[in-house]
């Protein structure tokens, strides 16, 4: 049997192009001689759906969908694909989260998500209903063990398992000849390998290959990696589709052999969600023209400005400096380097005479107080202002440009450089927004970003010689802290007695990460690359008491 894994790219809610797309995909197939052609987890509507779920015209039209598809797909070839199935049985959610096979425009199976996911970003338990059983699906002969994403997911590494069953090893019991994941798997960096892990367990347990194809794309904060493979019955890797794009692979069952992939790189995968996030978010809203950035000569809008260039074009980015009174020759000549090496459009706005003019409508109320944050943060205000305004004038997407490290602990303004429509780096870390520079650089030597701006040391430049060090411990602490405190759910005695950090260093940390969740609330969506980003992933009340001592 030769089996077609049709990685493909669809957009939540677009129903006609997603369908469009499975059926140019079919077709393919078929001409390559496949006899089988395996689609991603709820394709025909996008992952996630969300709440789009509750709307029933959107139900109904997607059912449609799905069987346009099934009767306008080349004959003679099997069809899986996932979709949406109504639960008539009138008790529990409403929908089923479902993987359909479907040949000469027949419904031959149709089989249900089990194990429905509600950590981190997902919330599916909100809308399916899990099915009740695992069956075979028997088809020309053979014994196909298909479901669904999650179902994978219970031989874990962890000391507590998420679930008490396991669809794999019923499959299993029941006779399955292949395993056949269809899945919407999101990306963090690292999680690649550890799919892969669970995978070969499963195929060295149960002695049975492994057909896993995954979406790829972005979907506003979510990225999909793709890595669609198949695995022999003894875990050995004998196809993998490439990571971050669209493919059609084929894998005959008949053929002997397996291939080598070279390891996860940390870096490059980062590099490659990122770009990937912004171009699938400018595409599919469908809705801006340009992106602006506000350069600061600084390395988190130098990095964020590379990574839009190379995901939009140059010729779709512009970049606008707004030098104030406290910002140095430097930043203004490293912005509009940066702004040359990557061709992309470049303007000046000088903000002194509206500061200037804020800071003389304030002078009563702010009369007999000490000049602080407050008179700093206007210059950021303004520059935000600017670039909202740009914005909204002429259709831009704003990129906000700060990174996770600063929006963990509040060193970040709202209503200024926190304004905007996609938070690129929010993410991202400060010492690997460092190593991104380097490898944007390595690129093409000697790459765009200037070495003053990856050298010079960190400065939001709202007061004369401000250093982010003055008030922050040095980036490689601060961001092991929060590693360890955010990802990796370590209190304060856990990681001051494993990272050997001074006590009342790591509380005061500990103390600016949880007394920060409003600002968070009121960023924009940022694209998410790790296992615990800022937003669903991590829900923390906003008002609650509790300090760790």
């Amino acid at each position: 049997m030769k089996i077609a894994l049709a990685q493909i790219n669809p957009t939540v809610g677009d129903l006609r192009g997603n369908s469009h797309k499975i059926i140019l995909r079919a077709f393919e197939a078929r001409s390559r001689g496949a006899d089988l052609v395996v689609f991603p987890e709820l394709c025909i509507v996008g992952y996630p759906p969300l709440d789009l779920l509750e709307n029933a015209s959107f139900v109904r039209e997607a059912c449609e969908a799905r069987a346009w598809v099934a009767n306008n797909v080349p004959a003679g070839i099997g069809l899986i694909l996932g979709g949406v199935a109504p639960n008539t049985s009138r008790t529990g959610k409403p929908l089923y989260n479902a993987a359909f096979l479907y040949e000469d425009g027949k419904l031959l199976a149709e089989v249900h998500k089990t194990l429905l996911p509600t950590y981190d970003v997902f919330d599916e338990r909100r809308h399916f209903e899990p099915a009740a059983e695992q069956c075979i699906v028997e088809w020309r002969g053979r014994r196909l063990g298909l479901h669904i994403c999650e179902d994978l997911w219970t031989k874990t590494q962890s000391d507590f398992p998420l679930y008490h069953i396991d669809p794999l090893d019923e499959l299993a019991q029941q006779g399955a000849e292949v395993f056949i994941n269809v899945c919407a798997s999101p990306f963090a960096v690292g999680k690649r390998t550890q799919r892969e892990w669970l995978i070969r367990e499963n195929c060295r347990i149960h002695g049975i290959p492994y057909v896993f194809t995954n979406q790829v794309g972005a979907n506003a904060q979510l990225i999909f990696d793709g890595s669609s493979s198949v695995f022999g019955p003894g875990g050995e890797l004998c196809l993998q589709a490439p990571a971050f794009e669209e493919a059609l692979t084929i894998w005959d069952e008949a053929a002997v052999g397996t291939v080598a992939v070279a390891p996860e790189d940390a870096i490059s995968s980062l590099y490659s969600a990122l770009v990937l996030g912004i171009r699938d978010y400018f595409h599919k809203t469908g809705t801006f023209t340009k992106a602006i950035i506000g350069l600061s000569g600084g390395i988190d809008s130098a990095v964020t400005c590379a990574l839009a260039a190379r995901a939009l074009g140059s010729d779709r980015v512009l970049g606008i400096t707004m030098p104030s009174v406290h910002s140095s020759a430097g930043s203004v000549l490293d912005s509009a380097d940066l702004a040359q090496n990557l061709g992309i459009a470049f303007d000046t706005i000088p903000i002194r005479g509206p500061i200037a003019a804020v800071e003389a409508a304030l002078a009563v109320p702010f009369s007999g107080t000490d000049t602080g944050v407050a008179e700093e943060n206007i210059q950021a205000r303004m520059r935000g202002l600017i670039l909202m305004a740009l914005s909204n004038k002429f259709g831009y997407l704003l990129l906000s440009t700060g990174n996770k490290s600063e929006l963990a602990v509040g060193y970040a303004t709202l209503y200024g450089d926190m304004n905007g429509g996609l938070a690129v780096l929010g993410d991202v870390l400060k010492t690997q927004v460092y190593k991104l520079a380097d490898f944007i650089n390595s690129l093409a030597p000697p790459g765009p970003i200037s070495p003053s701006t990856i050298t010079k040391p960190p400065s939001a430049e709202l007061r004369p010689n401000q250093m982010d060090q003055d008030s922050l411990p040095p980036y490689a602490v601060l961001d092991n802290i929060l590693h360890r405190y955010i990802e990796h759910k370590q209190d304060l005695h856990e990681i001051v007695s494993a990272a050997d950090y001074d006590r009342d260093l790591v509380a005061d940390i500990l103390r600016k990460v949880d007394r920060n969740e409003y600002k968070r609330r009121q960023a924009p969506p940022g694209v998410k690359i790790t296992p615990r980003a800022f937003g669903k992933d991590r829900r923390l009340p906003i008002v609650n008491r509790y300090r760790q001592r």
